[in-house]
């Protein structure tokens, strides 16, 4: 997703409103990129020749990058696995650090690629008896 100069300085403004200083919500836009891309690649990708997608191993949590070679009957399908770094664990990691300074302000991580991957909204926002998971688009959009 692009975002243009005039969209990135509105989003650190935002944040700044919440109380977030500069180099934080730049910080911030660096998770939020760097899970946005992971969760694209979870999704995987593919072509009429392969695919491609990041899976977790199910004992382990550890991460690969699994790819799909199709033969097509001119030779034997494959698939391979090669362990990747868990760029979605660090990430997660540097939020809860940043988001520990600011204890009135929590952080959604939405993992679904085709829109932001992360928002900061105040804990007031949340009604009582509610989940953030209803009501994270009421904060500020970390793109």
């Amino acid at each position: 997703m692009r975002v243009s100069i005039k969209e990135r300085m509105l989003v650190l403004e935002r944040l700044g409103k919440l109380g977030i200083g500069y180099d934080e919500a730049q910080a911030l836009r660096r998770i939020s990129m760097t899970l946005s891309r992971w969760g694209e690649l979870e999704c995987g990708d593919g072509n009429e020749y392969g695919s491609w997608a990041i899976e977790r191993d199910e004992t382990t949590e550890k991460p690969y990058m699994v790819r799909h070679s199709y033969g097509h009957g001119q030779f034997k399908d494959t698939v391979r696995r090669t362990l990747i770094p868990d760029k979605e664990k660090g990430a997660l990691k540097r939020l809860q650090v940043i988001m520990s300074k600011h204890p009135d302000l929590l952080a959604y991580h939405q993992t679904d690629p085709r829109g932001c991957a992360v928002y900061v909204l105040r804990k007031d926002d949340v009604p009582v008896g509610s989940s953030v998971d209803s009501v994270y688009n009421r904060g500020v959009a970390v793109y």
